[in-house]
């Protein structure tokens, strides 16, 4: 999968679900929202509901990259059904994977959450725009990458090298109008995993994430967060 020309490079954003809901808020989410980790595939049970979305941090091998390629392939042969309520956004700033899923989750969840600040101007002005347009966006703002840069300094590890190519990417499942879509800026477009519900979407989600892990069984390097309504608030 060729890699989108990348304008700037950011410091890599951590797997770390403190850290995501700091900069989520300082960007306008709610704090009814959070970002908390899925322990286990099989411990499901434990996590807040409900779900709007569950972000993947994956390796991207030779084994995915193979497989993207035959995806596109089929995708393009056969087609796919994609709905026009979904906000997409290309990936053009090199290591923004996390920022980018974050707005993915978040974006695509407005029904569900009362948006101010960053978060709400970006909607509002992007929302007829084609997710090139709205990576442009995303490259003008000096803010979000200030904000960005910020929470990429306050994991628990040292953030890498900027100019360091990371072989971690983050993405995004969502649900949106009965369907279970991948967003992902390295991508062309959303994928379309199957038809979900609000109840069924995380056991729906957490069987896209075991084919993430099936295509490389011998790679341990997988991390999985979810987007749930804090139970405490």
């Amino acid at each position: 999968m060729s890699q989108p020309p990348q304008k700037s490079r950011w410091l890599p954003l951590e797997s770390n679900p403190d850290v995501m809901n700091k900069f989520a808020q300082k960007l306008g989410m709610p704090k009814e929202w959070q970002y908390v980790d899925i322990y286990s595939l099989d411990l499901l049970d434990i996590v807040p509901k409900p779900v709007a979305a569950v972000l993947i941090l994956f390796p991207i091998s030779k084994k995915y990259e193979d497989f993207c390629k035959e995806e596109q392939t089929k995708i393009k042969q056969d087609g796919q059904e994609v709905s026009p309520n979904l906000m997409f956004i290309k990936q053009t700033i090199g290591n923004a994977c996390g920022t980018i899923a974050l707005l993915h989750s978040i974006a695509n969840n407005t029904e569900k959450m009362q948006l101010s600040g960053f978060l709400s101007n970006f909607i509002e002005k992007t929302k007829s725009m084609t997710p090139e347009e709205r990576a442009s966006f995303l490259e003008s703002d000096e803010g979000l990458c200030a904000a960005h840069e910020e929470s990429a300094q306050e994991g628990q590890t040292e953030p890498p090298p900027r100019e360091e190519h990371t072989e971690l990417h983050f993405l995004t499942l969502v649900s949106k109008d009965g369907y279970i879509y991948e967003m992902d800026g390295r991508k062309q477009h959303p994928v379309n995993h199957g038809p979900t519900t609000d109840e069924g979407f995380l056991q729906d989600a957490a069987a896209v994430c075991q084919q993430f892990m099936n295509r490389d069984k011998a790679e341990l390097r997988f991390t999985l967060i979810a987007l749930s309504k804090n139970p405490d608030l």
